[in-house]
């Protein structure tokens, strides 16, 4: 196993100049320009050709004669996208994020990798770590969540797993994206401090973790399209970060001028060449381009390609799909939310007698898997909500009812012994925005962002209404990518559990968790807070908007807002006991340590969360922020110390006037808790001056 990939690919360096020597300046831009049509491409995406979207592995470059591999493209956050009836469509990333568990996230990675592999493909594309500056963002389902040490840390994880098999991970999208509906048209622009410590680390973190590949993104970054970012291409990514691999445009709209994406460090246009090519070799010719240009960014793709390509050939071998769908079914076990259970509803008992439930909303009984963009995974099966209860439940009566008539939810809930109601969103709602004509990016189309509101749909909010006007017990099941808001109704429930997108298994994890096999353990990637206007404000139609520095729970606590749901939070069937916390820090480092006990009845799973803040910055920052995470089991009454660290560089301001990390000299304060809410995290009162 590759324990350096940056390291492993340099090593590489030596025979990809041998092969760049013998190769023509024709023959160097073959290796940087996408060989696929665009009947192939935008036709499937379109429905006009019987192919869908990356159903065969989108190919660049590549001189069987020259010995040098072409690129094969997979995409998909969720699984591979390429085949029909064969790949694992695992839970969306929010899902996965909320499971906190990056060993989990590793073992996906490795199932991708051997899928990827087994469809013909060498690189994966379906890394996304943008970060949701507002959660109506459409995509918002295909990222970790909200916070940016939590969208690195499983970004990494992820990352380390495919590329375990040598697959190549492709980063995305490089940056600032995080709006659907203007996304082609929109310039973001936010303060440097902004940039560096908000919306960058995650994606320096992927660096770190060895990434072979980034994608630009299709928005604008300060006035610049963001696949034409000198800035962000070649001054972050490749100079300040020391990135080794290669580039490539996000697809077909992704750059929109020859020479000055070439010049601004993107090294490979996919997957339709239009502005490479034949244009990037007049480019040349005509003294626009330099042939160095084209030899730097010849290097990196092949250095990269030569160097995984003897990995994958290594691990070639028998994919074992069951293995990988029942990994799909624990990622949605682990990640099941459980955000109220009052008075113990669930689980739900049928041991002692058969008891009728009712199933009410029509999203109970869809494959609802996620949005139908460039990461819609075509399973062999999908266990829908309702396939999954009826399967499993053997000693119920499940009555199921799409809800049409609110005056027959009535009737059919007066006779149950539970009520369960489905609600939140499917793939019209919210999603990747996908043009229905040739380069309409704004009409006529499924997904986008959540313009108008985040919460519920208002026949949804009238089953709940109609419901508690004859009990309080129903359990709400929600169903979608991000926050949905809750508070209008929260308390005239029993129970509420967020499913997200649950993946090819989610039925079966859903009756598990109802039925009480499976002990809830997700965390809320996210915050979901009391009031809209608690959250960034959005102009979704728009050519230009600014990010601030706060958002999420970190705007909460700026504003002294407590949110209905925190960061991070998520209940349990047993319960937990935090004692004896304490923290420190040496000449490198901050540490958080606690003792978790199991005091419940029964084994289950708890999040241990170190934040860190300051007392007395010279410069304003956040109250504080996640810095460290560990998933625990434990069984009823065992108990474990949890130690937790990271680096005292890891708090360091950006300096606007020096353009550098400022290590501060004050006081910092560290909190463990199992969530982000200030109420209930533990506050260590040892307070540290860390001298550098």
């Amino acid at each position: 196993m590759i324990s350096d990939w940056k390291d492993y690919r340099l090593s590489y360096t030596k025979k990809a100049e041998e092969l760049l020597r013998g190769l023509t300046l024709e023959e160097k831009i073959s290796l940087m320009s996408g060989s696929q049509t665009r009947e192939e491409v935008r036709g499937a995406i379109q429905k006009k050709i019987k192919m869908h979207y990356n159903e065969i592995p989108y190919r660049a470059g590549g001189i069987k004669e020259k010995g040098i591999p072409p690129m094969y493209f997979a995409d998909g956050t969720r699984g591979v996208v390429c085949g029909r009836e064969k790949s694992t469509c695992f839970p969306v990333a929010a899902m996965r994020g909320a499971t906190f568990n990056t060993k989990l996230e590793e073992q996906v990675g490795e199932a991708i990798a051997e899928e990827a592999i087994e469809a013909g493909a060498n690189l994966f594309g379906g890394v996304c770590v943008n970060l949701p500056y507002h959660p109506g963002w459409g995509r918002a389902q295909e990222v970790y969540g909200e916070d940016t040490f939590l969208l690195g840390e499983m970004g990494a994880a992820l990352i380390k797993g495919v590329q375990k098999k040598g697959v190549i991970v492709c980063v995305k999208h490089f940056a600032f994206n995080s709006m659907e509906n203007s996304r082609f048209k929109v310039s973001v622009k936010c303060s440097k401090r902004t940039e560096q410590e908000v919306f960058l680390p995650h994606f320096r973190r992927c660096v770190e973790a060895g990434a072979g590949a980034f994608m630009s993104a299709y928005n604008s970054y300060q006035g610049e399209l963001c696949g034409q970012q000198d800035y962000l291409l070649n001054h972050v990514l490749k100079d300040k970060w020391d990135f080794d691999g290669f580039v490539l445009s996000d697809f077909v709209w992704g750059i929109k001028d020859t020479v000055a994406s070439v010049n601004g460090g993107l090294d490979m246009e996919m997957p339709i060449t239009h502005y490479y090519g034949q244009n990037l070799l007049k480019a040349v010719k005509a003294g626009k381009v330099s042939e160095d240009t084209i030899n730097r960014s010849s290097l990196r793709i092949l250095r990269t390609l030569l160097a995984h390509q003897s990995e994958i050939d290594r691990n070639h071998g028998k994919t074992d799909y069951k293995k990988h769908q029942e990994l799909a079914l624990q990622c949605a076990r682990e990640g099941i939310t459980l955000l109220r259970n009052k008075d113990h509803v669930l689980p739900i008992d049928c041991t002692d007698k058969r008891k009728k439930i009712v199933v009410l909303g029509y999203l109970a009984d869809c494959e609802n898997i996620g949005d139908r963009g460039s990461s819609q995974v075509y399973a062999p099966y999908i266990i829908t909500l309702l396939q999954g209860l009826t399967q499993y439940g053997a000693n119920a009566e499940i009555v199921y009812y799409g809800g049409e008539s609110l005056n027959h939810c009535k009737r059919l809930a007066k006779e149950a012994d539970a009520v369960l109601i489905v609600a939140g969103n499917d793939y019209m709602d919210e999603g990747e925005c996908i043009a229905k004509e040739a380069d309409d990016v704004s009409t006529d189309r499924a997904g986008g962002d959540r313009t108008e509101t985040i919460g519920l749909k208002q026949k949804e909010l009238s089953i709940i209404e109609s419901i508690s006007e004859l009990r309080q017990d129903a359990i709400v099941i929600l169903v979608g990518g991000s926050t949905i808001m809750v508070d209008s109704w929260k308390e005239k429930t029993g129970a509420i559990l967020l499913l997200y997108y649950p993946g090819m298994e989610g039925g079966t994890a859903l009756a598990e968790t109802i039925f009480g096999k499976n002990n809830p353990s997700g965390k809320l990637p996210f915050t979901i807070p009391e009031k809209e206007s608690d959250l960034p404000e959005m102009n979704w139609d728009t050519d230009e908007i600014w990010y601030d520095y706060y958002h999420g729970y970190t705007l909460l606590n700026k504003m002294h807002r407590t949110p209905t749901y925190p960061f991070g939070c998520g209940l349990s069937y047993t319960e937990f006991e935090l004692q004896n916390g304490r923290g420190w820090a040496d000449s490198e480092n901050f540490y958080g340590e606690i003792t978790v006990t199991n005091i419940g009845k029964r084994e289950g799973a708890e999040v241990i969360q170190m934040y860190i803040g300051t007392l007395n910055s010279v410069v304003e920052r956040p109250e504080y922020t996640l810095q460290a995470f560990q998933k625990i089991f434990l069984k009823p009454g065992e108990t474990q110390k949890v130690t937790l660290s990271c680096k005292i560089s890891a708090l360091d301001y950006y300096d606007e006037e020096t353009n550098k990390f400022v290590h501060e000299n004050t006081d910092y304060v560290i909190y463990l808790g199992n969530s982000s809410d200030r109420n209930t995290l533990k506050k260590y009162k040892a307070i540290y001056r860390c001298y550098k």
